[in-house]
């Protein structure tokens, strides 16, 4: 499952889920790389 998470106010990373932290970060992997931060939240319209 593809998520989306923020390392900063501007930077954002797209990448296949791994696992969630207690801290409610998430952790996501991008080739070889695996990035942590938190998740972007779905705004319904």
């Amino acid at each position: 499952m593809l998520r989306t998470i923020t390392l900063g106010s501007c930077v954002s990373v797209q990448g296949t889920f791994v696992r969630a932290l207690k801290n409610g970060k998430i952790l996501v992997r991008v080739d070889d790389k695996i990035y942590e931060g938190f998740p972007v939240q779905l705004i319904a319209a």
